[in-house]
């Protein structure tokens, strides 16, 4: 099977393999995963920081979705979303999961994250999701964004 790439490297086409780790393990692992306070959105949120004052908030519990930053005074909602559990480009990955668990837990995430989003929207706030690998290609793109939504 010849293999195929995208421009991050990843191949989909690829079969999926057992784990290298037991299940144990693997649990252990995926246990320490954080929702808040990730380093992405602490990179993120450096940035931003060099480039406006406006007062913002985190994790605001009391906003549909838990926005990672609020900017409340202009009703801006920043989402920061990692490839993986938010589903990036989902259908072309989703056969090499190992079962049915992880693929009901990022479709949920991923139905979850659009209800928000219109809700959000109907209530005249402006969002704005942010994915990981394009913080990671070309950060200051995805500050113009929140900066534009901002003015």
């Amino acid at each position: 099977m010849k293999k195929s790439k995208n421009y991050l490297g990843r191949n989909f086409k690829k079969e999926r393999e057992n784990d290298k780790i037991s299940a144990e393990t693997r649990s252990i692992v995926m246990s320490k995963i954080r929702s808040t306070g990730t380093k992405l959105e602490e990179t993120f949120i450096q940035e931003i920081n060099k480039v406006t004052t406006i007062p913002y908030v985190l994790n605001v519990r009391e906003i549909r979705g838990k926005p990672d930053i609020v900017f409340l005074d202009k009703k801006l909602c920043v989402f920061i979303d990692s490839d993986f559990w938010h589903g990036w480009q989902y259908p072309r990955w989703n056969k090499l999961l190992k079962d049915d668990k992880w693929r009901t837990k990022i479709e949920n995430n991923r139905r979850r994250d659009r209800l928000v989003t219109h809700f959000l929207r109907r209530k005249g706030w402006k969002v704005v999701r942010i994915w990981e690998h394009n913080i990671n290609k070309n950060i200051e793109t995805e500050i113009k964004k929140v900066l534009t939504n901002l003015e």
